[in-house]
């Protein structure tokens, strides 16, 4: 067999890749796409990858927990602000969800999604095809708002804590649209240089900004117990206002999605399961990982609901505690826009009942954690839009790397501050909205996980959870249609660049791997030393009888003029969910009726075949050649049959495929068309 040459002379010998073309870079593309392969491949973001260094769940708790717990700097101020004197009994409804709904729902999700892809990912599954991929690009539009407006709003927050500190520079008065944007920049900054060591400085905020608040908590239950007029007060005020205590309980069910901001967190919580250690007294294959005889890691799965529980219940108890003292000790005008509680009820009592400097040491955590809530975020917009954006083909290449996103997001949290003017009450309905969204379709993926086991106490249960969750949302909508707004914007966003890429993408190689099995690969190698060339016939299977295969080898040597001794293979590509972007395709060869046949199942036939005639010559080092019969049907019908369904003019999109994938015509499998 002759060997091909590359270059200068250089023999290139079986299984050795096709070199590609060196390629001139600028020191800046080669910045922004570190990390990035020019190779089609999974892109499942920072936060996707395996962590070199896990830990314990009660520290990886604290990673969510800054965006969690963080709310405590504005949640407060917000329900008294949304359901005035009832916040409290708001309150308790929002807790009663919180672990009668959320908290079951995600532990479920921790056991159904452990590798840190969250309820989105079971809706995937769930449905398939691009029905499923729509739901998709819908929940990733909720999901961005709710992440987005997470790191504007906590900035904005941030901001306020710092104007009204008493020993703040008098310049920041008015420019908080300035300062925020400035910690919005330096977010950026911190992910453009790389984010390393984030759960260290989590663990600190959270341990400082929790024990911060309780003082402030215990403090303000201590004043309200030495001074009890102000609960009679404060239920005068509330009988003269509602009158009947049980008209009271039913506008706090009304009142609660009001509250929604203090469900936020659990999303994240689940995305964030990678980073957690198993037992190390069981550990399993994996270095620190429990399994079971499935290979599912079951000590993740357990720290993860650990996590969840834990987090849910300190919130909880701040939640509650924090809207009693607040509603009690602070007057209902304070709450107002402009007003010395605005945004910031639980830092007002801190300087009211333990001086300025405890105060400000309170403002200085405060504006920190919400600040690192931001690159919490951040962070979840990372992992969570190369997950599936890239692998669907509906976002640019480039959207496997981390600092053109970050340049993206950071951009997009600008827009936000300058429409909102850094306005934390403006932004609630927007946040709220997004967490709700996320919360009710983990809701229904687990009812529908549930249903699909057969498990009725479970479904009915869940069923339950998720119309209150429906309920809770659309109310939301109704009373706040800001935040459904935005998420639209977000949606259509990501929808437009969803088509535009998917089609800018279509001659894209899509095979993230190409494996021929032990038959497969001694055909093509046995052609390629025997004869010094493969040649292929693609094969549309129809009745799979020995005439079928007799007739297509017939009509190819008359037409293509393939020498009657020179052996060929056929091909055959078995159409799957064409709403798969990138696959992994693995080649089966079989002898029917005495001819001998590639078999492989893929979403896309022409880019399939593409990629498994470069397979073979990398394998073989011999360029194949492959033989097609045009299609019928009109050129333009055929084109957007390609585009959804991945079949339509095979032959023409086959060749395409090749010439962008392979620069170098010698280099390049032969195309022809009879």
């Amino acid at each position: 067999m002759s060997t091909p040459t590359v270059g200068a002379g250089s023999p290139l010998t079986p299984g050795q890749p096709w070199p590609d073309a060196p390629q001139k870079r600028s020191r800046l593309r080669t910045w922004l796409t570190d990390g990035l392969t020019d190779n089609t491949g999974r892109h499942p973001g920072p936060g996707a990858a395996k962590p070199e260094k896990t830990h314990s769940w009660w520290r990886v708790m604290c990673l969510t927990g800054v965006d969690y717990f963080s709310t405590l700097g504005y949640q407060p101020a917000i329900a008294a602000l949304a359901a005035g004197l009832i916040s409290p009994f708001a309150t308790i409804v929002l807790v009663l969800l919180t672990l009668l709904g959320a908290l079951p729902v995600y532990r479920r999700v921790a056991r159904e999604s452990y590798r840190g892809e969250g309820s989105i990912a079971m809706l995937e599954k769930l449905l398939p095809w691009w029905g499923g991929k729509l739901v998709v690009l819908v929940l990733l539009g909720f999901a961005a708002t709710d992440f987005m407006i997470t790191i504007t709003l906590s900035a904005a927050d941030a901001t306020a804590h710092a104007i009204e500190n008493p020993f703040a520079p008098s310049w920041f008065e008015g420019n908080q649209v300035i300062i925020t944007l400035v910690l919005i920049a330096a977010l950026s900054v911190v992910f453009l240089r790389g984010f390393k060591e984030a759960i260290n400085i989590a663990v600190v905020l959270v341990a400082v900004f929790l024990v911060l608040n309780a003082i402030v908590v215990v403090v303000s239950i201590a004043h309200v117990a030495e001074n009890t007029v102000v609960i009679d007060d404060w239920w005068a005020a509330l009988s003269a206002e509602r009158g009947n205590p049980l008209v009271v309980v039913g506008i706090a069910l009304i009142a609660f999605p009001k509250l929604a901001l203090g469900l936020s967190g659990f999303e994240t919580g689940v995305a964030v399961m990678p980073q957690i250690t198993s037992d190390p007294a069981k550990k399993g294959p994996e270095k620190g990982e429990t399994t079971d005889a499935t290979g599912v890691p079951v000590g993740r799965i357990r720290g993860a609901k650990r996590l969840l529980t834990t987090a849910a219940v300190i919130m909880s108890a701040f939640l509650i505690t924090s809207s009693l003292v607040t509603t009690l000790l602070i007057p209902q005008k304070d709450f107002e826009a402009g007003g010395p509680a605005n945004g910031r009820a639980l830092a007002y009592l801190a300087h009211q009942f333990l001086g300025d400097g405890f105060g400000t040491v309170y403002d200085i955590a405060t504006i920190s954690i919400l600040w690192f809530a931001g690159a919490s975020a951040l962070a979840g917009l990372l992992n969570l839009v190369p997950r599936y954006l890239p692998r669907y083909g509906m976002a640019p290449h480039w959207a496997g790397a981390v600092r053109p996103l970050v340049l993206v997001f950071t951009a997009i949290a600008v827009i936000i501050t300058l429409v909102f003017q850094a306005n934390v009450d403006a932004q609630a309905g927007a946040y709220a909205t997004g967490v709700l969204v996320l919360i009710t379709s983990a809701s229904v993926a687990v009812t529908l996980s549930a249903a699909r086991k057969k498990q009725k106490g479970a479904t009915i249960g869940f069923a339950v959870v998720a119309v209150v969750f429906l309920y809770t949302t659309v109310a939301n909508v109704i009373e706040r249609p800001d935040g459904v707004r935005i998420a639209a914007l977000f949606i259509l966003g990501i929808i437009v660049v969803s088509i535009v890429s998917r089609v800018n993408r279509s001659f894209q190689l899509r095979a993230t791997s190409v494996t021929l099995d032990a038959q497969a690969l001694d055909f093509v190698l046995t052609d390629a030393e025997e004869f010094d060339s493969v040649r292929i016939i693609a094969n549309e299977a129809d009745d799979g009888s020995a005439e079928e295969y007799r007739q297509k080898v017939a009509e190819e040597r008359r037409d293509s003029g393939i020498p009657l001794r020179t052996p060929v293979i056929f091909l055959e590509v078995y159409p799957s969910d064409s709403s798969d972007f990138e696959e992994d395709l693995v080649v089966e060869g079989v002898a029917v009726h005495g001819y001998r046949v590639l078999r492989v199942t893929s979403g896309n036939i022409p880019n399939t075949i593409a990629a498994v005639l470069l397979e073979i010559r990398d394998l073989t080092g011999v360029v194949p050649g492959i033989y097609f019969e045009w299609t019928e049907g009109s050129p333009i019908s055929n084109m957007f049959k390609f585009l959804v369904t991945g079949t339509g003019e095979v032959a023409p999109v086959t060749r395409e495929v090749l010439r962008r994938a392979e620069k170098d015509r010698r280099h390049r499998p032969d195309v022809h068309v009879s």
